[in-house]
């Protein structure tokens, strides 16, 4: 099993209160839904005031690498990177368990 775990931090100028963020968080919730190869998918946003904190997660679980890849090229995926890259930049790990 591999857990894909994605950190999402604003871009300058960026925040919850724009509507571009609130459309990500909203196709975000449905990645696990619309993605097969997801066994599990959480997603939030962060609650910490700590300077070094990232802004929203989403974290999901697959069989495998090639489950991975296959997540990574979904058509509604994608639509999610594309919406996310707009107002953020972020980090991931891919972690066998």
């Amino acid at each position: 099993m591999i857990r894909h775990v994605v950190l999402f931090t604003f871009k300058p100028g960026v925040d919850w209160s724009d509507p571009r963020v609130l459309e990500a968080e909203r196709t975000a919730a449905r990645v696990g839904a619309e993605v097969p190869e997801l066994r599990e998918w959480r997603h939030g946003r962060n609650v910490s005031t700590r300077p070094i904190a990232c802004d929203f997660l989403v974290d999901g679980l697959l069989d495998d690498m090639e489950a991975v890849e296959r997540y990574l090229v979904h058509p509604f995926h994608q639509d999610a990177i594309a919406q996310w890259r707009e107002i953020s930049d972020w980090v991931m790990v891919d972690v066998e368990q």
